[in-house]
Formats: structure tokens, C-alpha cells, sequence
């Protein structure tokens, strides 16, 4: 029997603390240089009044003739687009932003930790956009409708924009982390910190849980509540199945046999 160790993968990976603390700024500073690339072309097309009402269409779309959202405070106007720009810049340059992650943490990863952390990389970020999206285009619609189809007609409804503005982003944030269901079971299943059939009997359980997160982010609606409780019941399930596959695929290689 050979007593000679078998090879590390990360030998000669090694960096001075300098240098990590150097290439994290220069990750950082492209990260940034992406950002406001981004904004830039945003703020010329199609510009930050426009993406506001991009962003307002599924409410003005439901307010009654003629009326619109208003201003109560005298920057308003100005400061809400502006974090609008902000918030489509860094989305638009999300792929830049995490490849540069990608890039600084890849050199201490084994190569079975790169065939888990890559893909729930990319996975993370597609689910919270299809998240956001399907919040955008489809509860919006809904809950909107089913907010003024209650108010009385004595009443004019003229939201004011930093509360919309609030409101979207508690509903972006809310969906799209629920989206990221699968990720999490994914996550708890390779580290070992639940097995798969212990998820599989927390089903029931997390029905339950679903509806009370629902009920607790979203207005007082059976839409936009049901909208969010039934996606992350299907996304445990694509959670479970998809951990198994992730067990299968990102084990460490078992040392050879002397």
C-alpha cells in the first residue's frame, strides 16, 4: 500500500490576506461600474419617468377614469423615479454582479462545491426574477381589482407614489423570496441539515406555513394570498425532487482505493 497522500485540488490556491482583500475591491468596483453602466442606459432609455409608469401600469390601469396617482411631498417627483432607476439598474446588471461572486469565491471551492454552488447561483437569481415577474403581471392585476371594486363611489382614489412605491417593492421582495423555495429545501437537504424523507413528511406542514406567510406579506385578499401560498406548495415539491438530484450529482469523490 502507497502512503503517498493523494493530491489536493486546491494545492497552490493559497492567497495573502492582501490579496484577497485586493481582488474583492476590484470585484467590487466592477460590480459597481456595471450598476452604473446599466443606469445609464436606463436613465436615456427609456428614462426614469417612464419606468415609473411602467411600474404604476397595473394600478392606473384599475383606478377609475381620469384619475391618477399623486404627490404629496415636494421631491417626490424626483426621488422616487430615481430609486426606481436604481433598483432596474442593479437587476439589469445582476448577471455581471454575480459572476463577479462567482469569480472570487470559485478558487477555494472543490470541484464537486462548484457543481452545487454555480448552479443554485444561477437558479436563485431566474426564480426571484420569476417571481418578481409573475407578481408584476399577474397579482398585481388581480389585487388591484379586487381593492377597488371596494371602495365606495363617495371616494375618489388617488394613491400616493412613495406608497406605492413601498407597496411593490414588500410584494417584489415577498414573492421572490418565495420563490426561492426550491433553493432553500436544495440547500437544507445537501448540507444535511434535513433528510428527504423528513421534507417529505413536512409537507402537510408547510401547507399550513405557506398560508400563514401568505396571509401575513400580502393584503387582506384570497387572491394575492392564494397567488403566493399555492406557487411555494408546487416549489417544495420541485424542491424535493430537484435535492435528490443535487445529492446525486455533488457528492465528494470518494478517495481511491490503495
Amino acid at each position: 500500500m502507497s502512503d503517498t497522500p493523494s493530491p489536493d485540488e486546491l494545492a497552490g490556491t493559497e492567497q495573502p490576506f492582501v490579496q484577497h482583500l485586493i481582488e474583492l475591491r476590484d470585484r467590487l468596483v466592477k460590480s459597481t461600474i456595471a450598476v452604473a453602466i446599466a443606469g445609464a442606459v436606463l436613465a436615456i432609455f427609456p428614462g426614469p419617468a417612464e419606468l415609473y409608469d411602467l411600474l404604476a401600469a397595473p394600478l392606473v390601469a384599475q383606478l377609475p377614469a381620469g384619475a391618477t396617482l399623486i404627490a404629496t411631498s415636494v421631491i417626490s417627483p424626483f426621488l422616487v423615479p430615481l430609486k426606481i432607476l436604481l433598483m432596474a439598474a442593479f437587476l439589469l446588471a445582476l448577471p455581471v454582479v454575480l459572476y463577479q461572486v462567482w469569480a472570487f469565491v470559485a478558487p477555494g471551492l472543490y470541484s464537486h462545491e462548484k457543481k452545487l454552488v454555480l448552479p443554485l447561483v444561477v437558479s436563485s437569481t431566474l426564480l426571484f426574477m420569476i417571481g418578481v415577474a409573475f407578481c408584476y403581471f399577474f397579482v398585481f392585476g388581480q389585487v388591484f381589482k379586487f381593492i377597488q371594486s371596494f371602495a365606495p363611489k363617495s371616494i375618489t382614489a388617488a394613491p400616493d407614489i412613495e406608497a406605492y412605491l413601498s407597496f411593490v417593492m414588500t410584494m417584489f421582495i415577498a414573492f421572490g423570496l418565495a420563490f426561492e423555495v426550491p433553493i432553500v429545501v436544495i440547500v437544507l437537504a445537501r448540507m444535511n441539515v434535513v433528510s428527504i424523507e423528513k421534507l417529505k413528511g413536512f409537507r402537510s406542514y408547510f401547507v399550513v406555513l405557506a398560508f400563514i406567510v401568505a396571509a401575513i406579506v400580502t393584503p387582506p385578499d384570497v387572491v394575492s394570498q392564494l397567488a403566493l401560498a399555492i406557487p411555494m406548495c408546487v416549489l417544495y415539491e420541485i424542491g424535493i425532487w430537484a435535492a435528490q438530484i443535487f445529492i446525486k450529482h455533488t457528492q465528494a469523490p470518494a478517495p481511491d482505493a490503495e
